[in-house]
Formats: C-alpha cells, structure tokens, sequence
C-alpha cells in the first residue's frame, strides 16, 4: 500500500479494541456517552493517543475512567496545569489520561491514556451534548464523526497539526469497532430514521410514537461518519425546556440558577424569490488536491469538486437577473473568473457556465485566508449587499485566523458555507457562517445538494432582518439574563435558539408561567414573536440546557475580534465552572491508588484512522499539501453541463433477485428523470425564458413542428416554449421542487411581463398538449 499524503502505516499494536456509544435524541437536542475500551497486550506500558473530530457546537463536559477496577473521575482544569499533572503521572509510573481540544480549532479533540499496564484494561467514558439543526427536508440531523481529514498548513507557518502524525488503515481494516444504541424522544412524534449506515429496524416504545430505539447493525466499521436523520411529525413547531440548576452551585450563577432553551421558528414574510435584482454575488470554490477525493463511498459517487461544480451551476441559473457576481478558486494559490464583479446577463452566465465546465481540482494545498483577503479588498457595489458562498471540504489548520478575518468585515456581507464530504470542518464551515450572519450546509452525498444550495441562496435573496431585540415578561421576583448576545441574524424558516437563566424567586407560589417576546424589523414593518414557557423547572442530572448555552457563551468569547483579557477570564471561569471544554481547559484523571508505580519504557501507540480518500484511484491520490494533483477520473457528468449528451456507461448484464431489479429499475428512473431536469434548466436563459429549439422539442418528446402547431395565436414563440418549460417541471419533477423554484420565480416574472393576457389560454393549450393537469394558479392565475 503506497503512502497516501500525510498517511503512514507503522503495522504498531493498536490498544483500543471498541467504541460504544449510548446517544439519547431529546427533540432537538443529542446527549452522547461514548465509551473507548482499551486493552494492552504488549510487554510494556503503552500510552494510547486517539486523535478524533467531534461537531464544533458539541459541549464537552464531562470524562471518566475505569481502570483497573477503579473507577476515576477527571476534573476540568486549567490547560497547562492539566497537561503538567498528566506527565507528572506518566513520569510518576502513574496511569493517567488527558482530554483536551486543539488549540487552532475547535472541531478535534485528542485523548491520551497513559501507563496502561501490560495484560492491563481500561474504559474512558466521554459525555458531551449538541443542539440539533433541521435539514432542508425537516429532518433532524445528527452526525457521529469518523472521518479526521489531515488539515493544510499554510505556507510560512511554524505551527504544526496534530492531523499529521496520525497513522491511517485502509477503509474496512480498522482494528476496533463501534456499536451505537440509539433513543429518541419526542412530544411531536416520530416519523422514521435514515442513514446510510445500516441500521437495525426502529422499535417505538410508546403506542403514540413518541419514543424509539434503534441501533447501528452488528459489525459496522467505523471508517466512516455515522449520519442519522430523525424525521418528526411537526418540526417547526417552538418549544421550550426550563431545567432546574445544579444542586449545590451558587445561586446567580449559570450553573446555579434555571437555564432555558427556546426554540423559535419566527414567520417573516417572504419576498418573491427571483424578482429582486440587488446583490453582488461571490463564489469562492475550494480547488486543492483533497477535493479530488469522493463525497462518499461506491464507484458511482461524484468527487467533492464535482459536487460543488454542480451545486454551482444550479445557483449560477438562478441568480436574478441584474445582480453582479464573480466566481474565485482557491489552493496553493487563488484566481478568479474577472477581475471584479461583472452583471449577470445572458452572456456573462454562458461564459462562466463554460468556465465551471472545465474547474478542477489542480490547485494544490488549501490556503483559503488569502483569496478572502483578496475578496474584502474589493470595494463593495453600491446597492447591492454583498453575499459570499464558500464551497470547501474544509481542511485547514488556521481555522481561527480564517473565521477572524470573516468576522472583521461581517458588517459588509453576509457568508453562506457548504463543506463538502466527510470529515470537512465543522469549526471552519459553520464558524465562518456564523461570523458574517449567514448559515452553513453540510453535503456527503448528491441527494441533498440541491435543495441545500437553494436554500442557502433563498436566504441570500431575502433581505436583511434589523432590530432584534428581545425583552422578558416574568412575574415579580423574577428576573432573566441572556446567556451571550442572542439571536444576530433571522432568516425564514430556520431556527432560533435563545438561552436565558431565570434569577430570583418569585413573590406569589401561583404564577406558573413566564414569556419572552422577540421583535424584529423586516422591510419597514415591525413583527413580533411572544413564546410562552411554563416555570417549573425540569431536574436533570446531566444538565443538557446549561451545558448548551455554556458552549454558546464559550463559542461567542472565543470567536470575538477583540480578544481581551476580560473576555478570556470569563471563558475560563465558564468552562471551569460549567465543565465544558475550551481551548484554555482540558480534562485529566490520575489513578493514584496504585500499590506500586509501573516500570519500563513507556511505548506510544497512536490510534489510527480510516484512509479518507479510500475511494480515489491508488494512483491518484495525494497529499492534501502537494502540488497539483491528477484529474480525477469521475469528471462531471456530461448531462450537467452538455445539453447536447447523455451519458450513460453500459456495465454488462448483471443477474439480480426481482426485489435488488426493483430497487435498480427505481434508482435509475431517478438518475433519468434528474438528467432530464438538469437538461432543461441548463436550457433557460438568464432573463428566465427558455427559446423555443429542438433541445426543448427533445427533452419534451415531441416535434419542433408539433409545439409550433399548437402554439396560440399571437403568442411569440419564447413565451410558449417557457410556458411548456414550467408545465413540465411541475408535470415531471415536482418531488425536485426545492431544486427550481428559483428558476421558475424568474420564469413567471418574465412571462407575466411577455404573455400578458394570453398566459391564461398558454396553459390550458399547454397542459392538453402535454396531457398534464397543472392549476392556471401554478402561474399566479
């Protein structure tokens, strides 16, 4: 096997033999305990490192072991003094271990286990708990990483990565294994769970559906992330949670005092899509080696920098007409399609569509702090907020460099990140986002690319929400502070998460409930959102609400641009007092009941991790700090970007049961149908018209002469031709709506413009010549 980047094979014992995790999914909120079994099986002691992503908004808090029959609690300690304690253990011939966060980023954690015995055993218990976002699809997304992707080191820098020590095994040779045990709960009720892991059947455990259990299948290898997507009855439906404060802290203190978790969806009126031609539209395109690398596993599956050229694309055709846009690459080194933002119009969208044709993955190592330097150095156009759309695998080791130069011009532009494929940072992707009030999408497989893409464009379009504020209505006695600053940025549809801590006590025994009211100013109209929360607080021994908005507080600290020293103070004292983890604090545990201390050297083992560009030819993969890579050999499907072809590769007949024909025949009827629609929007202009052609008369089945034939009377030919083009998106690709709404916004827009008064009479001619059914109300009739 030939070295693979930054992979090494050492064939060294490997002491951890499983990882079990015990995850509880409370309506929006993921509470993990994962266990690592370790075992020494060499004649001396060893010291096992295990280096691993967790998702950047996780709360760390808590960290155990078993060894030797001893049960051993960490405390949560100042960095430096942590790290002294545990090599004073190890020197001591102590058995210790050491969780801490990296300090360039907050998306990858290493756990060292020190002076394990020979024949000795021992279990580290890691508990941490994550809010839950909602997908396009509703979907509640929860992600159990494996994928730790080696992150660039700029050019010039004397820092280094932990990411480049550690070993990698090819896919499906890790030597350990996991198993996951699932429970959901939920007052909304439980539709069903997805993943692409195999999973054993979902077992409800109340007649009304509101719990389950489900579990990983016996025997998975975890070389990859672990997705789950819980599907809910009602998603988008507020709710709050009041959970009592830790018995014995100090009253008045986050820990001390209630903690409450609102959880809002507010209704802003949205704006006709596609109709608003303000904006300067930037897309910086992640071009370095690792994007070569597929999204995920199979012979069939599209490179990340397929992926993203053809989320480009999508967005591409959906701009409105009379925005500006410019389209930047990024590596080792960064260019752009123009020199500054040009118009969007008929010809600058064909050009650049012919551009991202021949984008690869050729631009080496992945220095993203530059060309955002370049960007914020042009000036902003008057009129036309600034939207940037970061496309990434997200590997890089300046994580917090690169999110403090978005920070620093945040007030000029909103950012919109997706990272590409598994293992791309989630400190990089939603910490950019985060900083420049935008949102972040996560794509690991093509199925949900498009919708995502859209929606993050959607809320580009939207214009800006002004005037958050939020303010308290609680009985006498009773007071609440926000925990960080609130709610920065509102957009349709997507959630808001607010933490408060209810102080005092009230006067009267009778007053069961308290509200807070959240206002806000979309296009000149005030709009206001009051969520009603009863006060009896809920007891709970791991205190999930309080570690959250700790983990809030502790992001918003760490994040600032100003990083003073009363800032960095009270992100100690919140980390220590809460017991979540940040980049000044660490866990460790000593086991100091040792009869005697261990002898011998002390031989380091680190625990390696699935290959990450398993599914790359052997011949092309590379480095992620290399030169320029080799094309990869799955280029972009030539439907996506040549109207003119279809391709598909005839692989021989294969004997299938009917049930595996079934599920074939339904892929590829899928696979023909989303050529089919890809066709037609490469086929529409940029004003939203689509011409009247044989590429049209093709895709349509029918004859040119056959559409001109039925044309109404003193209709022009591009007016019929578009009113067929939306007849038969919502004909034939309704499931795909997500994916054209965009475009059909600019259709209507322009026929209404064009048809006039003979639309009404187009769809009706339209429908009988397609033999659909589609309501003239489709069309604004």
């Amino acid at each position: 096997m030939p070295d693979c980047g930054l992979v090494t094979h050492s064939h060294k014992p490997v002491p951890l033999r499983s990882i079990s995790v015990d995850l509880v999914v409370r309506g929006f909120v993921a509470d993990v305990v994962s266990e690592l079994r370790y075992q020494n099986e060499e004649k001396n002691p060893v010291e096992a490192v295990f280096v691993f992503p967790l998702d950047d908004e996780a709360a760390v808090y808590a960290f155990e072991g078993l060894i030797g029959g001893t049960r051993i609690e960490a405390q949560i300690q100042e960095k430096k003094q942590a790290e002294q304690e545990y090599e004073d253990a190890l020197s001591e011939g102590r058995e210790a271990f050491l969780l801490g966060r990296e300090a360039n980023t907050s998306d990858i954690f290493t756990c060292s286990l020190g002076n394990l015995p020979p024949d000795g055993e021992a279990t580290l218990k890691l508990r941490y708990v994550q809010a839950l976002a909602p997908e396009p699809d509703g979907a509640v997304r929860f992600v159990l990483p494996a994928v730790l992707n080696p992150r660039y080191v700029p050019r010039g820098s004397e820092a280094d990565t932990v990411t480049e020590s550690i070993p990698r095994v090819p896919k499906g040779q890790l030597p350990y294994t996991l198993s996951l045990s699932v429970t959901l709960e939920s007052s909304y009720g439980i539709n069903r769970v997805e993943s692409k892991c195999t999973l054993e059947p979902l077992h409800y455990t109340a007649e009304n559906r509101t719990t389950a259990q489900v579990s990983l299948a016996t025997g998975h290898q975890f070389d990859r992330d672990v997705e789950l997507l819980v599907y809910y009855e009602d998603v988008h439906k507020p709710s709050t949670l009041l959970e009592a404060g830790k018995t014995g802290a100090a009253p008045g203190s986050l820990m001390g005092d209630p903690a409450l978790l609102l959880t809002l969806y507010p209704s802003i009126p949205a704006p006709k899509p596609g109709l608003n031609s303000a904006g300067e539209f930037l897309f910086l395109l992640d071009r370095s080696g690792s994007m070569d690398c597929s999204t995920e596993d199979g012979k069939d599956s599209p490179s990340r920098i397929q992926s993203a050229k053809e989320t480009l694309v999508l967005i591409l055709k959906s701009l409105p007409l009379g925005c500006y846009f410019n389209i930047y690459g990024f590596g080792s080194s960064h260019d752009s399609f123009y020199p500054q933002s040009v118009e969007y119009t008929q010809q600058s969208m064909s050009e650049s569509l012919q551009r991202v044709k021949e984008l690869d993955a050729d631009l080496g190592g992945t220095e993203i702090l530059e060309p955002l330097k370049a960007i914020y150095s042009q000036p902003c156009k008057e009129g036309h907020p600034r939207q940037l759309f970061v496309f990434t695998d997200g590997e890089v080791f300046n994580t917090d460099e690169v999110i403090a130069e978005v920070r620093r011009h945040s007030s000029s532009h909103r950012c919109f990140s997706f990272g590409i494929g598994e293992g791309a940072s989630t400190a990089l992707i939603k910490g950019i986002a985060r900083a420049a009030g935008g949102s972040a999408e996560f794509i690991t497989g093509k199925e949900r690319m498009q919708a995502k893409a859209l929606q993050s464009l959607k809320k580009a379009l939207q214009p800006a929400v002004t005037g958050i504020s939020l303010r308290w209505d609680l009985p006498p006695g009773l007071e609440a502070a926000l925990v960080g600053s609130g709610p920065q940025v509102i957009f349709e549809g997507q959630r808001c998460l607010i933490y408060g801590q209810i102080r005092g006590k009230p006067q009267s025994s009778d007053t069961a409930e308290g509200s807070a009211v959240l206002q806000y100013s979309f296009q000149d109209q005030i709009f206001t959102e009051t969520m009603k929360f009863p006060l009896q607080a809920q007891e709970s021994d791991r205190l999930p609400v309080h570690r959250l908005a700790a983990q809030a507080l502790l992001q918003e600290l760490e994040e600032a641009v100003e990083k003073d020293e009363g800032k960095r103070h009270l992100a100690l004292e919140t980390s220590l007092h809460s017991g979540v983890v940040c980049s000044q604090t660490a866990y460790v545990g000593v086991n100091t009941q040792l009869a005697k201390t261990l002898q011998g050297p002390l031989e380091r083992r680190d625990v390696p991790l699935a290959l990450c560009c398993a599914s790359v030819p052997k011949s092309r993969q590379r480095c992620a700090r290399s030169a320029p890579v080799l094309k990869s050999c799955m280029m972009l499907s030539s439907v996506v970007m040549d109207h003119h072809i279809t391709d598909y590769s005839g692989a021989g007949w294969i004997e299938v049961s009917s049930s595996e024909e079934e599920e074939e025949e339904k892929e590829t009827t899928l696979k023909e149908e989303g050529s089919l629609l890809l066709r037609l929007i490469l086929l529409q202009n940029a004003d939203g018209s689509w011409p009247l052609d044989s590429d049209l008369a093709t895709l349509l089945d029918l004859s040119e002469a056959e559409i001109s034939s039925q044309k109404p009377a003193q209709v022009i030919p591009t007016a019929w031709a578009t009113v067929l083009a939306v007849l038969w998106l919502h004909f034939r690709a309704a499931e795909q709506n997500d994916e054209w709404q965009l475009l059909e916004a600019k259709a209507l827009s322009w026929l209404q413009a064009t048809a006039g008064p003979q639309l009404a009479e187009c769809v009706k001619a339209g429908n009988a010549l397609l033999g659909s059914s589609v309501s003239p109300q489709a069309f604004g009739l």
